[in-house]
């Protein structure tokens, strides 16, 4: 081979061998732009030179890091229910007192007001001071009133009232086992006709009235 095919063959195989090169280069590594390398320098890779970013911001970049925090925060928050508010009682007691006795029966009167837009029906109530806890009303025959159990219990008609008083409807206590002194605070629980209950606490009052007789079925 003659020097002139040398000089002329040279420019050819170097070419070949930069193409070679440039096809090799390992993923991620900037190539292309300048192939000399500077000696020691750590090679740039994409991942590096771009930072993960948050488009539609509009404050520039943010890390990944930052973005997983927030999201944690946005989950949580989310998970986080409002307390529930309580629930409305379906009856307010108003002005409960209670007879005062030392043994045997008693009564207690309140005012009873539906607080709902549903009729409310009392069928039953209890006292830890009665052994026996009955609602009662008084009725007249005759010239005389005779007390006698309250069919179908107390009925409070919506957003209305319905009174327990001395002479009419009440709640009887019929074997009274711990003394109702006056100005004590006897615990009363109403019963109603969906399986709710009613608590009050009512006052024990002298009074000597509210001594009807019992009807003759009683």
């Amino acid at each position: 081979m003659t020097i002139t095919t040398v000089y002329r063959v040279l420019p050819a195989a170097l070419t070949a061998l930069l193409a070679a090169g440039a096809c090799s280069a390992p993923s991620g590594t900037v190539t292309g732009t300048i192939p000399h390398t500077v000696a020691g320098a750590t090679p740039l890779t994409v991942a590096d030179a771009i930072p993960h970013t948050v488009t539609g911001t509009g404050t520039g970049t943010t890390t990944a890091a930052t973005t997983t925090a927030a999201a944690t925060a946005t989950t949580a928050t989310t998970a986080s229910p409002a307390p529930a508010s309580a629930a409305v009682a379906p009856l307010s007691i108003s002005d409960p007192w209670v007879k005062t006795a030392r043994s045997g029966m008693s009564a207690a009167f309140a005012t009873l007001v539906n607080t709902t837009d549903e009729a409310v029906t009392v069928v039953a109530a209890s006292t830890p001071v009665s052994s026996s806890v009955e609602l009662h009303e008084v009725v007249g025959d005759g010239g005389s009133t005779t007390m006698r159990r309250k069919q179908g219990g107390f009925v409070i008609p919506a957003g209305g009232r319905h009174v327990l008083q001395p002479g009419g409807d009440h709640i009887m206590l019929m074997g009274v086992r711990t003394a109702v002194e006056p100005g004590t605070e006897v615990p009363f629980t109403l019963t109603l006709k969906d399986g709710r209950t009613v608590s009050f606490m009512a006052v024990a009052k002298d009074f000597a009235g509210a001594n009807e007789s019992y009807a003759s079925h009683e």
